[in-house]
């Protein structure tokens, strides 16, 4: 089996995997990383978003080998109960989280926007998080806090 290394969560990693397993298969399964969820597996719904060379990634549609060599970052990587990332803390202060589930792929996939675009309009929200399905929110409340979390980050 070929030997994968890279970078989780700022952790060196380095293990041997099943060439045909993704990275979703790796990080909740080989490294009891459950914060990443299994939705679809056909990309669709962005549960599986992680976070590899600072983009936001379907980890259902990448081969795990595909990470070799590079830097992924996981919900975990990002924030804490204590202390969470400003994007968590503003989404959930927004009530952008009702079931959850969804909630870690919204937040990777807005922690990358505001890392390319630190001041985003309604509609580069909107369309940044369009990879992401909730089925609770309406997506408003979710919106609103990566709107709010932009604002917060730009005072920092």
């Amino acid at each position: 089996m070929p030997m994968l290394e890279m970078t989780v969560n700022g952790r060196a990693v380095k293990l041997e995997v099943d060439g045909l397993c993704t990275l979703l298969d790796v990080l909740r399964d080989d490294l009891g990383l459950k914060g990443t969820k299994v939705g679809c597996h056909e990309g669709e719904c962005g549960a599986c978003s992680v976070l590899l060379d600072g983009e936001a990634v379907n980890s259902c549609l990448l081969p795990a080998m595909k990470a070799h060599g590079r830097s992924v970052v996981t919900i975990e990587g990002l924030g804490t109960v204590d202390d969470p990332h400003p994007v968590q803390k503003a989404i959930a202060d927004a009530g952008g989280a009702q079931c959850g589930y969804c909630t870690p792929g919204f937040v990777i996939s807005a922690v990358a926007l505001l890392r390319r675009n630190p001041q985003p309009s309604v509609e580069e929200v909107r369309e940044a998080v369009a990879g992401n399905l909730c089925r609770c929110t309406g997506y408003t409340r979710i919106v609103r806090g990566i709107l709010d979390a932009a604002e917060l980050m730009s005072k920092k």
